[in-house]
């Protein structure tokens, strides 16, 4: 039987946790992850990648489950040392993530690609799902608040995301260039997924690499989309605020919207099942059931059901067209 060919679109801990489904179940051989690089930012001289970074050790299973990000059994002499220097530690680095960012940073600055980097650290790691990078070149959010702008890192870490958010930038994106092997994914794949995380500067992000959303418009793939919101409100992250800051409502309406153009079906928590007429309406499909995923087996049950879904209004589709044609 030929692998059902799958392109997960992902950022952020709610990224990994549907990375970890998707990898845990059946359809693992056939799936491939293209991740968030925008958060992407330099600390201590060192180039960071938060998000690529959490996909990695969530599936190389070194992830601080408590936390949802970092490496298990960390430890920070390093920070602690810098601190009594008078450098400023609210970027939380570990010893082992240091070890990460210094590999990267030294193949960085020898014109190794990011992909090839990121390659090369998925198999340290030994991470079995491949990780693609919607572009090689640096792209960087930037939020602006009432105070002025500031980096995603920023905002997110140090300003622990009080403020509100005025407007929304991806710094380098007009010369960004997609990378051929996320192109291709997309080009190939017969579902793309939409991970439950934060649309705005997650996966808003990876659509806005020129090219990318453009190939997911032109590809022949069903695609679906988790909602990262339970009960209108997110599971983690300021999602809302961005939603707002977008002119989108903090709703399973708003996040249709941020994917209208494209979006084949979305998949929304009970708490948020009145919303599915309304949804149904715009010409969704619509797949109810619980979204929250904190242990193995709920990931895994989250994705396998959201893959079985797909295909089977993929099957739908096909059947009815089928059926037209001999009636016609």
């Amino acid at each position: 039987m030929t692998e059902l060919n799958i392109t997960l679109l992902a950022g952020g801990v709610g990224g990994a946790k549907a990375a970890e489904g998707l990898a845990a179940s059946h359809y693992a051989k056939g799936t491939k992850i293209i991740g968030n690089i925008a958060d992407d930012d330099e600390f201590h001289g060192l180039w960071v990648s938060p998000d690529i970074d959490t996909l990695m050790y969530s599936l190389g299973d070194q992830i601080d489950r408590q936390q949802g990000w970092g490496r298990k059994n960390e430890t920070y002499q390093v920070l602690k040392e810098l601190a009594a220097l008078g450098q400023d530690t609210w970027m939380t680095l570990g010893d082992l993530d240091l070890a990460t960012h210094i590999y990267r940073t030294h193949l960085k600055k020898q014109g190794v690609s990011a992909s090839e980097i990121t390659r090369r650290l998925s198999k340290r790691h030994d991470v079995s799902v491949p990780i693609l990078l919607p572009t090689d070149d640096v792209v960087q959010t930037r939020v602006k608040t009432p105070q002025g702008w500031m980096s995603f890192q920023q905002y997110f870490v140090r300003e622990h995301c009080q403020a509100d958010v005025v407007e929304i930038e991806y710094k380098g994106i007009e010369e960004a260039t997609a990378t051929s092997e996320a192109l291709e994914q997309i080009a190939n794949s017969q579902l793309i997924v939409i991970a439950p995380s934060n649309p705005i500067v997650s996966i808003g992000a990876i659509l806005a690499v020129p090219e990318i959303q453009a190939a997911i418009e032109k590809s022949q793939a069903y695609v679906i989309a988790i909602s990262p919101l339970i009960g209108g409100k997110t599971v983690k992250g300021p999602a809302d605020k961005m939603l707002e800051a977008a002119g989108k409502s903090i709703d399973s309406k708003g996040i249709y919207q941020c994917y209208s153009r494209f979006l084949n079906a979305l998949v929304i928590d009970g708490a948020d099942g009145q919303d599915a007429l309304w949804l149904e309406d715009q010409g969704l499909d619509v797949l109810v059931t619980p979204t929250l995923m904190n242990t193995t087996q709920e990931k895994t049950r989250l994705l396998t059901q959201v893959v079985e879904f797909a295909m089977s209004r993929q099957l739908d589709s096909l059947t009815t067209r089928q059926a037209n044609r001999r009636s016609s």
